[in-house]
């Protein structure tokens, strides 16, 4: 990766790809690409020509990808392990995933990270057994294939697969090295990306995960709400969730139960991390096309006595405006944010 000179973040999404390309430059990086598309229907076959189409005008200097997937296909684990060596890591996690995953091992492509070291005694009587926190992550085989594939089959060159989360705590990451006033260490900050069909969580302090979670209600609920209530077409009932004009009001209530229904679910996410770790949750930092919906801020700082940050991306990147249209970032900067996470990956 460190001789990689450019590479493109590229989040497929239910409804929309969108793709960022970084480029390093002294001790920063320039966005050097960016397009965003939606997509003209769920199969393959338009994915394959929406990513074609994407790639081949004067977007991007590369075509070296850094994709993501999620779902239930994929199998997040924190777990603790002996203290062990990286590479005595690697051969051991095989034999400990299985403990771990509803899969066969043989069914699926598994990495692992180590987190953090302590210390912790199994029996008073005994000397403190070293252990250590693992993070392990497990895919089905036949889906990384089918998206190793369908990129391929486009045209383009992936270098990393990643999971959605983690590049959100990737695009934190960055942002934090290069703020000139960075959020201390030890305050802990949960990500949260609100998209179509689903919300992911990520719970971090000192660019360390601790906890990560998928939510299955997101964008594409609120659409379908307002798509009943207000009897129109879900085309429709999209323009008026994103600028609702007049109907504000209407909108609010409409999506309260779905917006509630939401605001629990992160609730027992943070209450568990809390309860696990010992540690509260000091930001909440929002991102993702679902969380621009009218009134979502006013629920969450009342039902987290919190505040939350819409953060922006970019806010510490350099843009070449050669390439890149800046009004079309700044408009869209809270949709690309695992985007450019996953771009980030080319320091690392």
């Amino acid at each position: 990766m460190a001789k990689v000179k450019s590479v493109v973040g590229l989040d497929i999404g239910s409804k929309s790809v969108k793709a960022v390309e970084l480029t390093p430059v002294g001790s920063g990086y320039v966005v050097t690409g960016y397009a965003s598309r939606e997509l003209a229907g769920p199969d393959e076959s338009a994915l394959k020509e929406t990513l074609k189409e994407m790639f081949s005008g004067n977007h991007f200097k590369t075509k070296k990808v850094v994709t993501s997937v999620s779902g239930r296909s994929v199998i997040v684990r924190y777990i603790a392990m002996p203290e062990m060596a990286n590479d005595e890591l690697k051969n051991a996690i095989k034999y400990e995933a299985s403990k771990y995953i509803p899969f066969e091992v043989e069914e699926v492509v598994i990495d692992c990270q180590r987190l953090e070291a302590g210390q912790k005694s199994a029996e008073k009587d005994k000397a403190p057994a070293k252990e250590m926190r693992v993070l392990l992550v497990a895919a089905k085989r036949a889906m990384i294939d089918k998206h190793v594939g369908l990129l391929e089959d486009s045209g383009l060159w992936p270098l990393v697969i990643d999971v959605d989360s983690f590049a959100l705590g990737n695009a934190l990451e960055l942002h934090r090295t290069l703020s000139s006033e960075p959020i201390p260490a030890d305050k802990t900050i949960a990500l949260i990306d609100i998209g179509a069909s689903k919300t992911n969580i990520n719970i971090i302090q000192d660019n360390i995960s601790y906890f990560t979670r998928e939510i299955y209600i997101a964008g594409n609920d609120f659409t379908d709400a307002i798509t009943k209530k207000l009897g129109c077409e879900p085309i429709e009932a999209e323009k008026i969730k994103r600028a609702p004009e007049n109907r504000s009001d209407e909108v609010k209530e409409v999506v309260s139960s779905m917006l509630e229904d939401l605001c629990h679910e992160i609730h027992l996410s943070l209450d568990y991390f809390e309860n696990q770790f010992d540690k509260s949750v000091d930001y909440l930092y929002l991102s993702g096309g679902g969380a621009l919906l009218i009134g979502l801020d006013e629920v969450f700082e009342k039902t987290f006595d919190k505040r939350p940050v819409r953060w922006n991306p970019f806010e510490h990147l350099n843009i070449d405006t050669t390439q890149v249209n800046q009004d079309d970032i700044r408009k869209q900067f809270s949709q690309l944010t695992i985007a450019v996470g996953l771009a980030a990956r080319i320091g690392g």
